[in-house]
């Protein structure tokens, strides 16, 4: 049987305390912070092979989750959010994950953990204890607070059964909710045996990506979309492995194009292309646009820089023609052979 609540049948001004107090006998002690002054709210409840799974929906909230006991391995359970409209962010460890529509992260609900959104969205739960967690994925260290892409691949398969899941648990017999579980869980374990699989070729995995900008540097239309379908990975993912560097990919591949520019600028053997035409063979469809970056990345601007530089490449190549006639008819003494 399910089990629904909802506050469109209550006054406004009791509706959060309604969904508080009704929250909180599925997900025990929480604080929550209201982003309008109106709320409405949703929550229904349904078992699947003895399993709960809950259905959350409101508008923009912000909560923040305590362990009613110390946990430990009777009380701990793992919480498997699959996120089914708007966008929501979960903290738990220091760990962030930002969940899209068909994104799914797990959460230790033996530890504190919070959670926000700035529109209104839905989302799924399914609690399973910590114990029996461990026993279906064979894994002692559960990933805490890491997205699963629901956009591609075996993450869209979990989505799509956990909704199947939820939706079809009331005319499932003991069997074919067992069956399902057990599917279930195997695309779960897959998930996250990628997501390992991935973390442990970084090192490669970057070095392919980079090496994919720089053989695509020159057009224009390169974007992360394109670069991700080339690693095999999401673009969450791509973006997630330069900001763990450190860095944004648009960053990166600038500041790359920037520096083919500059040495571009300092050849002389292409003093007969022009700026443009060289910022152009490089990615760049804004003139104006590459000089603010290359004066922003180097302090100068490219037309200076490459008059300065051409003016240092004559003298060199002047000077060094005096030094060669001056050996030839031995009249410079650093050339000259002792007698």
């Amino acid at each position: 049987m399910s089990q629904l609540f909802s506050t469109s049948m209550l006054p406004v001004s009791d509706r959060l305390d309604a969904w508080q107090w009704n929250a909180q006998q599925i997900c025990g002690d929480c604080r929550f912070q209201l982003t309008k002054a109106s709320f409405y709210g949703a929550i229904e409840s349904r078992l699947v092979g003895g399993l709960r799974m809950t259905r959350f929906s409101s508008s923009p909230l912000s909560f923040w989750k305590w362990p009613s006991e110390p946990a430990s391995p009777d009380n701990r359970c793992c919480i498997v959010i699959t996120q089914l409209a708007g966008n929501r962010r979960y903290v738990q460890n220091g760990r962030t994950a930002v969940l899209n529509p068909g994104d799914t992260t797990l959460i230790d609900s033996g530890y504190p953990w919070s959670s926000s959104c700035g529109t209104g969205c839905a989302r799924l739960y399914l609690r399973v204890p910590r114990w029996m967690m461990e026993n279906r994925l064979r894994l002692r260290d559960i990933p805490i607070a890491e997205p699963i892409s629901g956009s591609r691949g075996v993450g869209t398969i979990l989505s799509r059964l956990s909704q199947s899941l939820y939706e079809e648990a009331e005319r499932l017999s003991e069997e074919e909710a067992a069956a399902a579980l057990d599917a279930y869980f195997q695309m779960l374990a897959a998930c996250i045996s990628r997501a390992e699989s991935c973390e442990r070729r970084g090192p490669e995995l970057q070095a392919r990506i980079q090496r994919f900008i720089g053989e695509h540097l020159s057009d224009p239309a390169l974007a992360p979309a394109e670069i991700a379908a080339a690693a095999d990975i999401s673009v969450r993912h791509l973006h997630r492995l330069f900001s763990n560097a450190g860095s944004k990919l648009g960053d990166c591949i600038r500041a790359r194009r920037l520096d083919q520019c500059r040495n571009d600028l300092a050849n002389p053997r292409l003093r007969g292309k022009t700026i443009t035409e060289i910022a152009f063979s490089w990615g760049f469809s804004d003139s104006a646009h590459f000089s603010r970056s290359f004066r922003s990345r180097f302090g100068i601007c490219p037309r200076i820089f490459r008059a300065q530089t051409g003016l240092k490449t004559w003298n060199y190549q002047k000077d060094l023609g005096v030094h060669d006639f001056l050996r030839t008819e031995g009249a410079d003494p650093r050339y000259s052979t002792p007698n």
